[in-house]
């Protein structure tokens, strides 16, 4: 231990007894390092690289059970089982790589692991591409009969043996199927250049904001500076940071058309007829439920526009502008540190009882998360679910603090607790819940914790400043996502029907489309059609819809739980408990939900009308 002055000693000292009655997660970030702890899988990347060897050497083997899968029940749960002990060795294997990696996209070495970590889900694909097609050889009829006699099929495969079935007019030959299983690498290429460009080569340029602040633009930047307090300041991060992207529009675009190419040429392997078609096949979702929600959307802007005028309002403007979307309504300097986030996040979340309270307490106070953000992390926020069978979940966060970040925070946790939820309740090859049913979880923990600071706000402005958040939420979450989800429809029917397109094609179609949702009060420069570029959620096509339905379903079962009792509480928590067990609209069904009707979307729009109502009657 180096030595110390007096001074340093008694500050060191005083940081160790803070530490000690920190969450553990605290005691790390609060040096400014990495949080979490990737020891839980993997004591030293020596061992990482011994695992992943070694699943690979397993993979070939994995080869001895083709044309065995119709013998009988035995064999054929035995394959299967193989097939998952390899998933589940994989999975973990990957989340290590991927969490190295976000930690610090600048590190070469991490990038590298996980590139090999991807390469090995490639090799696995491939080495088991060949389960699907055969099973559909062997038959239903005959598959029901093996899981009519084998517990072990009943028990763990039931439900994802006639997934299977359900998709054959989808499944190619085995050779079809290995041919597919190969183009994972090649074309995740583009979400990949996408991202190296945006960490690493753009290169950001800085503004100075009117407190004599020098901020580096990048996406981290952006974000916990867009709703600056002053307008002029606003305005120049906007027009800076948009024009950046616009000039590199055409590689961006280049990036994204090459993506939706990939999409394309996957339906037309698979014989669907659109490419939303295949992307909502996955989830057995119904395409109604996309068309409902869009159709809904439209026709509640004018509540939006509606909430743009109460915007221009409370914030005394003489005209309203897209920069302006992002301010509090009403200011309320207040730092909130993440204990702070953490305890308070607690105490909203009581309404969802004490066994979901319990979980929630005991994990957030251990080291799984990395809150902080810091130069070369990658943006953004995400719970990664890949091992938390056998480990945990690991979350990345990029948190302000502020109530912000602690939406997020809880936002975030939601997902983790959704995934603690389904692995307790579920054999493995049941946990793993769809997308459409995952951002149910995390919007309903801000709603929760949005109803709980206006019930403990002390004052007028602090009612309208939370008001205010719900207003946002709603805004971002319900309306903002539907805009995606038009834009991604857009730009998929157009590439199927073979137009041109190109980066500045994209930015033309974006701000046409921001234009209509934002209204004619709302004044948008031409450079913020841009972006669209900023979306990582686009490499994961036809995925953004599903926050705007999930904030439909999680604002019905927050009313639910708030205004009744134990019976609506253990409702919701079964959807969740529930993880993948069965297809994410019947799970919603049995909670008294139905995705594909107007009802859900209509309900969010009268929930936003009523919150507008609120916020006018405060202000007299």
């Amino acid at each position: 231990m180096p030595d110390l002055s007096r001074r340093e000693a008694i500050a060191a000292a005083s940081l160790a007894t803070l530490a000690a009655t920190m969450p553990a997660f605290a005691q790390t970030s609060a040096a400014g390092a990495v949080a979490w702890d990737l020891s839980d899988l993997y004591p030293s990347d020596a061992a990482w690289d011994a695992a992943r060897k070694q699943a690979l050497a397993d993979l070939p083997g994995f080869a001895k059970y083709k044309g065995t899968l119709g013998t009988s029940a035995d064999a054929l749960a035995k394959a299967l089982s193989a097939q998952t002990a390899l998933d589940r060795t994989i999975s973990r294997i990957y989340t290590y790589a991927s969490l190295k990696a976000d930690a610090d996209l600048r590190n070469s070495a991490n990038q590298e692991k996980e590139a090999l970590a991807t390469d090995l889900y490639t090799a696995f694909g491939e080495a088991t591409s060949w389960v699907a097609p055969e099973l559909l050889t062997v038959g239903k009829a005959k598959i029901d009969r093996f899981i009519a006699a084998n517990q072990t099929l009943k028990t763990h495969f039931d439900f994802q043996l006639a997934d299977i079935l359900r998709q054959e007019a989808h499944t190619l030959s085995p050779e079809g199927e290995v041919l597919l299983a190969g183009t994972s690498a090649p074309f995740s290429g583009p979400s990949d250049i996408r991202e190296q460009l945006v960490a690493s080569d753009i290169p950001w340029p800085s503004v100075t904001l009117s407190t004599g602040k020098t901020v580096r633009l990048d996406d981290q930047a952006y974000t916990l500076n867009r709703d600056a307090p002053v307008r002029a300041d606003r305005k120049l991060v906007f027009d800076t940071f948009w024009a950046e992207y616009g000039r590199f529009q055409s590689s961006l675009g280049g990036a994204y058309l090459s993506h939706v190419k990939a999409d394309i040429f996957a339906k037309k392997a698979r014989k669907y007829p659109t490419s939303l078609a295949m992307a909502l096949s996955g989830g057995n979702v119904p395409e109604a439920v996309y068309r409902s929600l869009v159709r809904e959307t439209n026709a509640g802007l004018p509540q939006l526009h509606r909430y743009f005028e109460l915007r221009r309002r409370l914030l005394k403007l003489p005209d309203m502008a897209y920069y302006d979307i992002y301010p509090p309504l009403v200011q309320l300097d207040r730092k909130v540190t993440v204990p702070e986030m953490r305890t308070t996040v607690i105490e909203a979340l009581k309404p969802l009882g004490p066994e979901y309270g319990a979980i929630f307490a005991d994990a957030t106070a251990k080291k799984w998360m990395d809150p902080l953000p810091r130069p070369g992390k990658k943006s953004g926020a995400y719970m990664n679910p890949g091992a938390a069978f056998d480990v945990h979940p690991y979350l990345l966060l990029n948190l302000g603090e502020n109530y912000e970040g602690m939406t997020t925070y809880a936002h975030e946790w939601g997902h983790a607790m959704h995934t603690l939820l389904a692995n307790k309740n579920n054999v493995y090859e049941k946990t793993n819940y769809p997308i459409f049913l995952a951002e149910i979880a995390s919007t309903c923990n801000e709603a929760l914790l949005a109803a709980y600071m206006v019930e403990h706000a002390k004052t007028k402005a602090e009612k309208l400043f939370y008001l205010g958040q719900q207003l946002e939420s709603i805004r971002g979450t319900f309306y903002r996502q539907a805009m995606f989800g038009e834009f991604e429809l857009m730009v998929h029917d157009k590439a199927e029907a073979g137009e041109g397109l190109s980066g500045a094609t994209l930015t033309k179609l974006y701000l046409d489309l921001l234009r209509r949702y934002h209204g004619p009060k709302v004044a948008i420069s031409d450079m913020y059609g841009s972006e669209w570029a900023y979306i990582p959620h686009f490499y994961t096509s036809f995925y953004v819809y599903q926050y705007a339905t999930s904030i439909s379903a999680a604002s019905y079962f927050a009313r639910s739980i708030l205004n009744g009792g134990a019976k609506e509480r253990d409702t919701y928590l079964t959807v969740l408990k529930s993880g993948g067990s069965d297809y994410p609209v019947d799970i919603l069904k049995r909670a008294g939900l139905d995705m594909a009707s107007s009802t859900p979307y209509q309900a969010i729009v009268a929930s936003f009308k009523d919150t507008l109502d609120q916020c006018e009657a405060l202000m007299g």
